[in-house]
């Protein structure tokens, strides 16, 4: 395994554990339970080696919330999305789309009260769903990434995110801006092939809509 796995992993770890310890500490705190939606932009690359060159490719993504908070300041919060990722070439002759199904499990820190600064990290896993090659002007290219279909549909992954909310009786208005790192190559990477590494990285904006529940 690569060190870059490992050391995703121990950061993953790190969030689930640091998570289920925070859920216990309910003191005096009142819990708080919300579900709701969420949608916005995502801006693509993948992190080939040997470098690819490119710029970001724009996506959709959204999905469904669940958020407990059970502390002050912590809490956890988990999803069920659909992204759009992918690449696009800089000299404008290919991009490919991907379309994932994600589930990401997180750690929620929130300071304030109606009106709060938050901040999520936490683990996600992902899968492929479906492929799209949206631009190919390629003349009889023999380049991987032109002519082979992704191998590895399973993702998993860090996700970090920060961004602002508001509370409005029992309703949430939240703006999230995050990044995601994939820690599994999209092809194979062993000693005979192309590309020592091609993973997913991508950034989004959100908002969401959240009801609280209890």
């Amino acid at each position: 395994m690569k060190f870059k796995n490992l050391s995703v992993l121990a950061v993953l770890s790190f969030g689930i554990l640091f998570s289920n310890n925070a859920l216990a500490q309910r003191k005096n705190f009142t819990t708080e339970k919300y579900w709701g939606i969420n949608a916005g932009m995502t801006g693509s690359m993948v992190g080939f080696k040997p470098t690819v060159n490119q710029s970001y490719l724009l996506g959709n993504n959204g999905g469904i919330v669940f958020r407990y908070i059970n502390d002050k300041s912590l809490g956890f919060q988990t999803e069920l999305n659909y992204s759009q990722r992918g690449w696009t070439e800089k000299d404008g002759l290919f991009s490919k789309q991907l379309n994932y199904i994600e589930l990401p499990i997180l750690t929620h820190f929130n300071f304030g009260r109606n009106f709060r600064v938050f901040f999520n990290i936490g683990p996600k896993l992902s899968y492929l769903i479906s492929e799209k090659t949206l631009l190919n002007n390629t003349v009889n290219s023999t380049q991987e990434q032109h002519i082979k279909a992704t191998e590895r549909p399973f993702e998993y992954g860090l996700v970090v995110g920060t961004g602002f909310y508001m509370r409005i009786k029992k309703q949430v208005f939240q703006v999230e801006a995050r990044a995601n790192y994939g820690a599994v190559d999209l092809y194979s990477n062993a000693a005979s092939d192309y590309f020592d590494a091609s993973n997913n990285m991508n950034a989004s904006v959100n908002f969401s809509w959240l009801l609280q529940t209890k």
